[in-house]
């Protein structure tokens, strides 16, 4: 969805988060929602049904609301970021954190921690990149478009399946049980986002995928300007990219919509649209691979 229209951006809160047999029913992992970066996404607006169907498959959820220190995470087992940015009053490619935060999060998942990072298209991926950059993911800070393995029946949504080759070889693309593989994810426009040796593709970009990134920004009397570049080749880049990073995990999204149900002026998508694909066990599943490492013995 484009940037403008998230002030119109309501949840959807008649998805059905119900999880029949929830993961976890002994062993509760705790779960850090950020909202002290200037997130678009909170966690009782846009993401209340995402956050609703973590916390019903046995997740307990706390909210964020300080800057990252060591103190603030060492009780946590999986932290995640959803579309932080900087203030509005600041140019866009100023970073969402300071470089102590980064620093902290980086050895608190080196150490054992899992990080779910989400960066949307423009201008959040600005915002993440330097975050991004200390797991070796480059974020392309832009805004994606396909119009051949997008979903036909709306503009703006693409298309990661079995059928056409971009839904890649991964667990958590698979699951852990028969029920939980994956066969289709819908996302809706999002970034590019760039992995190295020891990163593991997700969601693959198709040969026609092509990203509109800033070329330049500046400001004039206080008030921000950008202009783009052309349209690029983003074949071979990902969506969605994992890292097993020391005795931590990381995944990080180039998309925000994919993991939540929500509805704008009466057109509903995200997990619910359409009702066939598969983002709902994605999300699901996103959360299983991140807090595996020290429950798995216990529930799968």
């Amino acid at each position: 969805m484009l940037h403008l229209a998230y002030q119109y951006t309501k949840a959807d809160n008649r998805y059905d988060v119900t999880v029949r047999e929830p993961t976890f029913i002994r062993i509760f992992p705790k779960v850090l929602y950020d909202e002290a970066h200037f997130n678009t996404h909170k966690a009782k607006e846009t993401y209340r049904p995402f956050i609703d169907l973590i916390t019903n498959d046995g997740y307990l959820v706390s909210v964020n609301k300080e800057i990252f220190s060591t103190n603030r995470l060492e009780n946590f087992d999986l932290l995640i970021i959803c579309n932080a940015k900087s203030d509005k009053n600041q140019p866009r490619d100023i970073g969402a954190f300071t470089e102590e935060e980064s620093k902290i999060i980086n050895k608190w998942v080196k150490d054992g921690g899992s990080l779910l990072l989400i960066a949307d298209h423009h201008p959040f991926g600005l915002a993440n990149k330097s975050l991004a950059l200390t797991f070796g993911v480059e974020m392309g800070s832009g805004t994606v478009r396909d119009n051949s393995d997008s979903n036909k029946s709306e503009k703006g949504q693409l298309e990661f399946s079995r059928a056409n080759g971009l839904l890649e070889e991964h667990p958590i693309n698979q699951g852990y049980k028969a029920n939980e593989r994956i066969d289709k994810v819908i996302t809706f426009n999002g970034q590019s986002l760039k992995g190295n040796q020891q990163t593991k593709s997700i969601l693959k970009f198709g040969k026609s995928a092509m990203e509109i990134r800033p070329d330049s920004i500046w400001s004039v009397a206080g008030k921000n300007h950008i202009s783009y570049a052309k349209p690029i080749s983003v074949e071979g880049l990902s969506q969605a990219i994992s890292i097993e990073y020391g005795k931590g995990k990381v995944v990080i999204l180039g998309e925000a919509a994919m993991l939540t149900s929500q509805k704008l002026f009466g057109r509903r998508f995200g997990m619910d649209f359409p009702k066939s694909i598969g983002n709902r066990q994605f999300a699901l599943n996103i959360m299983h691979w991140l807090t595996s490492n020290d429950y798995q013995t216990k529930i799968f």
